[in-house]
Protein backbone atom coordinates (compact mmCIF):
# COMPACT_ATOMS: atom_id res chain seq x y z
CA UNK A 1 0.00 0.00 0.00
CA UNK A 2 2.92 2.41 0.93
CA UNK A 3 4.14 1.55 -2.70
CA UNK A 4 1.56 2.53 -4.37
CA UNK A 5 1.03 5.91 -2.23
CA UNK A 6 4.63 6.45 -2.80
CA UNK A 7 4.20 5.78 -7.09
CA UNK A 8 1.19 7.71 -6.87
CA UNK A 9 2.68 10.87 -5.27
CA UNK A 10 5.49 10.33 -7.65
CA UNK A 11 3.82 10.48 -10.71
CA UNK A 12 1.57 13.42 -9.53
CA UNK A 13 4.53 15.33 -9.00
CA UNK A 14 6.02 14.66 -12.13
CA UNK A 15 2.73 15.63 -13.94
CA UNK A 16 2.55 18.95 -12.49
CA UNK A 17 6.59 19.12 -13.16
CA UNK A 18 5.90 18.93 -16.36
CA UNK A 19 2.55 20.87 -17.01
CA UNK A 20 4.95 23.13 -15.85
CA UNK A 21 7.39 22.96 -18.58
CA UNK A 22 5.84 25.81 -20.84
CA UNK A 23 7.34 25.68 -24.55
CA UNK A 24 7.41 29.14 -26.21
CA UNK A 25 5.97 28.99 -29.54
CA UNK A 26 8.84 30.31 -32.10
CA UNK A 27 5.81 31.40 -34.18
CA UNK A 28 3.85 33.34 -31.89
CA UNK A 29 2.83 36.80 -33.24
CA UNK A 30 1.72 39.10 -29.78
CA UNK A 31 -0.02 41.68 -32.34
CA UNK A 32 -2.07 38.84 -33.86
CA UNK A 33 -2.77 37.15 -30.79
CA UNK A 34 -3.79 40.64 -29.30
CA UNK A 35 -6.01 41.28 -32.66
CA UNK A 36 -7.86 37.87 -31.69
CA UNK A 37 -8.04 38.31 -28.17
CA UNK A 38 -6.34 35.38 -27.37
CA UNK A 39 -4.90 34.59 -24.01
CA UNK A 40 -1.21 32.91 -24.04
CA UNK A 41 -2.34 29.80 -25.32
CA UNK A 42 -4.33 31.18 -28.21
CA UNK A 43 -7.56 30.17 -27.01
CA UNK A 44 -10.31 32.14 -25.88
CA UNK A 45 -13.64 31.55 -24.29
CA UNK A 46 -17.01 31.63 -26.38
CA UNK A 47 -20.46 30.71 -26.25
CA UNK A 48 -21.77 27.78 -27.52
CA UNK A 49 -25.24 27.35 -28.43
CA UNK A 50 -27.34 24.15 -29.39
CA UNK A 51 -30.32 25.07 -31.28
CA UNK A 52 -32.98 22.63 -30.83
CA UNK A 53 -36.56 21.92 -31.74
CA UNK A 54 -38.80 24.90 -30.32
CA UNK A 55 -42.12 24.38 -28.78
CA UNK A 56 -43.75 26.40 -31.32
CA UNK A 57 -45.11 23.67 -34.02
CA UNK A 58 -48.26 25.17 -35.41
CA UNK A 59 -47.05 27.62 -37.40
CA UNK A 60 -48.16 27.33 -41.27
CA UNK A 61 -45.82 26.13 -44.27
CA UNK A 62 -45.60 29.62 -45.26
CA UNK A 63 -45.08 31.44 -42.31
CA UNK A 64 -42.32 28.96 -41.09
CA UNK A 65 -40.63 29.14 -44.05
CA UNK A 66 -40.71 33.25 -43.70
CA UNK A 67 -38.99 33.12 -40.04
CA UNK A 68 -36.90 30.69 -41.31
CA UNK A 69 -35.72 33.02 -44.52
CA UNK A 70 -35.12 35.68 -41.39
CA UNK A 71 -33.01 33.23 -39.20
CA UNK A 72 -30.81 32.91 -41.98
CA UNK A 73 -30.67 36.96 -43.07
CA UNK A 74 -30.33 37.42 -39.62
CA UNK A 75 -26.96 34.45 -38.86
CA UNK A 76 -25.53 36.70 -42.03
CA UNK A 77 -25.90 40.28 -40.23
CA UNK A 78 -24.15 38.48 -36.74
CA UNK A 79 -21.48 37.49 -39.29
CA UNK A 80 -20.92 41.22 -40.72
CA UNK A 81 -20.65 42.16 -36.94
CA UNK A 82 -18.28 39.55 -35.90
CA UNK A 83 -20.81 38.15 -33.51
CA UNK A 84 -21.03 34.66 -35.16
CA UNK A 85 -18.17 32.42 -35.86
CA UNK A 86 -19.79 28.91 -37.05
CA UNK A 87 -23.27 27.40 -37.52
CA UNK A 88 -24.36 24.80 -39.09
CA UNK A 89 -26.70 22.65 -39.12
CA UNK A 90 -27.21 18.64 -37.20
CA UNK A 91 -27.87 15.59 -39.11
CA UNK A 92 -31.18 14.22 -37.58
CA UNK A 93 -30.83 13.12 -34.17
CA UNK A 94 -32.84 11.17 -31.37
CA UNK A 95 -32.14 14.95 -29.10
CA UNK A 96 -33.87 17.26 -31.74
CA UNK A 97 -31.02 19.18 -31.75
CA UNK A 98 -31.28 21.04 -34.79
CA UNK A 99 -28.31 23.05 -35.34
CA UNK A 100 -24.98 24.89 -33.50
CA UNK A 101 -24.18 28.20 -33.21
CA UNK A 102 -20.68 29.82 -32.15
CA UNK A 103 -20.88 33.53 -30.94
CA UNK A 104 -18.01 35.16 -30.09
CA UNK A 105 -18.85 36.48 -26.66
CA UNK A 106 -17.92 34.87 -23.43
CA UNK A 107 -20.96 36.20 -22.53
CA UNK A 108 -24.31 34.19 -21.66
CA UNK A 109 -26.23 37.46 -21.51
CA UNK A 110 -24.90 38.88 -24.30
CA UNK A 111 -25.51 35.69 -26.43
CA UNK A 112 -29.29 35.56 -25.14
CA UNK A 113 -29.52 39.39 -26.54
CA UNK A 114 -27.51 38.27 -29.82
CA UNK A 115 -30.34 34.86 -30.10
CA UNK A 116 -33.31 37.62 -29.27
CA UNK A 117 -32.47 39.27 -33.05
CA UNK A 118 -33.35 35.57 -34.64
CA UNK A 119 -36.86 35.20 -35.81
CA UNK A 120 -36.81 31.45 -35.77
CA UNK A 121 -35.89 32.05 -32.03
CA UNK A 122 -38.26 34.61 -31.15
CA UNK A 123 -41.59 32.76 -32.32
CA UNK A 124 -39.98 29.85 -30.70
CA UNK A 125 -39.84 27.38 -33.98
CA UNK A 126 -35.81 26.97 -31.89
CA UNK A 127 -34.89 27.10 -28.66
CA UNK A 128 -31.44 26.97 -27.42
CA UNK A 129 -29.07 25.91 -24.83
CA UNK A 130 -26.17 27.76 -24.09
CA UNK A 131 -22.58 26.68 -22.72
CA UNK A 132 -19.20 28.55 -21.76
CA UNK A 133 -16.94 27.12 -24.35
CA UNK A 134 -13.11 27.61 -24.87
CA UNK A 135 -11.70 26.98 -28.30
CA UNK A 136 -8.85 28.78 -30.13
CA UNK A 137 -9.01 32.54 -30.72
CA UNK A 138 -8.43 32.06 -34.69
CA UNK A 139 -11.10 30.43 -34.76
CA UNK A 140 -12.75 33.42 -37.61
CA UNK A 141 -10.00 33.08 -39.15
CA UNK A 142 -11.90 30.16 -41.58
CA UNK A 143 -14.33 33.18 -42.33
CA UNK A 144 -12.07 34.66 -44.62
CA UNK A 145 -11.99 31.70 -47.07
CA UNK A 146 -15.30 30.59 -46.42
CA UNK A 147 -16.87 33.03 -48.50
CA UNK A 148 -15.03 32.04 -51.49
CA UNK A 149 -15.03 28.21 -51.38
CA UNK A 150 -18.97 27.41 -51.60
CA UNK A 151 -20.18 27.26 -54.93
CA UNK A 152 -23.94 28.53 -54.02
CA UNK A 153 -25.34 31.12 -51.69
CA UNK A 154 -28.01 30.23 -48.60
Amino acid sequence: MKKLMFLSLFLSMAFMLKAQDKKTNPNYDASLAKQYGADDYGMKMYVLVILKTGSNTSETKAKTDSLFAGHMENMGKLVKVNKLIVAGPLAKNDKTYRGIFILNTKSIEEAKELLATDPAVKAKLLDAELFNWYGSAALAEYLKADDKIGKYKF
